[in-house]
């Protein structure tokens, strides 16, 4: 599995954009894949890049159709080739 932790919000649209958030999580949620969501940023696990990125993609249309002049998007992936990896076993290692 591929894991990835991305953060995308507009930095256009004034101090509360939580309705853009929700809308760009709605749309990851479509996919099917693998996702929690925090407080700063939203946690995908896939198959591939292609799902990551069709994630990330879908979630900066929805605030781009919603209207935004200008995103902000982090962006981080942990792919690790010499064992199976997934959310929770991230999160078990940390306990």
């Amino acid at each position: 599995m591929i894991i990835a932790e991305f953060a995308i919000f507009p930095t256009s649209e004034g101090v509360s954009v939580s309705k853009y958030v929700k809308k760009a999580i709605e749309e990851i949620k479509k996919l099917g894949i693998s996702q929690e969501t925090g407080g700063m940023s939203t946690v995908l696990e896939a198959e591939t890049l292609e799902e990551i990125f069709e994630a990330v993609k879908r979630a900066y249309n929805a605030i781009v159709d919603m209207g935004a002049k200008r995103i902000h998007i982090d962006l981080r992936i942990d792919h690790r080739l010499d064992k199976e990896a997934t959310i929770e076993s991230k999160k078990r290692a940390v306990q």
